[in-house]
């Protein structure tokens, strides 16, 4: 198997953090890593470049960490609601995907793409879950996710809206009719 070394220019998960010289398959640098410019070949003039430019990545990277530290603090306080339809078992009958909360996110104002979300597989049940959000490679903030049936009222799954607008309305007698 080729390999080769290769210098990240931006953060990769699972490989490297920006700065670092990686050894990695020829294929992989080929084809994904430099023609993203995430990477550059490991020769000694993009070394020494890199080198240089690695005071303004450190200045840099501590403003990234401080900017996504005081994001996540907002992000701490926030659920995000969905209605699904759902069956009597409480099972929906789509689910709620990374997408979904991107969405949602990005109608509050964040824009957050929905790969640093770490859902490990879409929600499928009526209640809360947590998701992961990674923010910076070392700020993660786990976002509140609450799911709701939408529209009916399903035994045992009802909100609280629906139960009060449920016990105001009259009691009435459904035996039969007089003739």
């Amino acid at each position: 198997m080729a390999h080769t070394k290769i210098l990240l220019r931006q953060d990769v998960d699972d490989l490297g953090a920006r700065g670092e010289i990686v050894r990695v398959r020829a294929g992989y640098a080929r084809n994904y890593l430099l023609p993203r410019k995430l990477a550059v070949e490991a020769t000694n003039s993009n070394v020494k470049q890199i080198e240089q430019e690695r005071a303004a990545l450190l200045k840099k990277e501590a403003t990234e960490r401080t900017a996504a530290e005081g994001q996540a603090e907002q992000l701490r306080a926030l659920v995000l609601e969905f209605k699904r339809k759902s069956g009597e078992q409480g099972a929906l009958y789509g689910s709620v995907t990374s997408m979904d909360i991107a969405e949602a996110l990005k109608e509050r104002g964040y824009e957050i793409d929905r790969h640093r979300l770490h859902l490990r597989e879409p929600i499928k049940r009526l209640g809360d879950a947590t998701v992961p959000l990674r923010l910076h490679r070392e700020v993660t903030v786990d976002l509140q996710v609450k799911v709701s049936a939408e529209g009916e009222v399903i035994a045992g799954h009802m909100t609280p809206e629906q139960e009060a607008e449920l016990a105001k309305q009259p009691v009435t007698d459904q035996g039969e009719e007089p003739a």
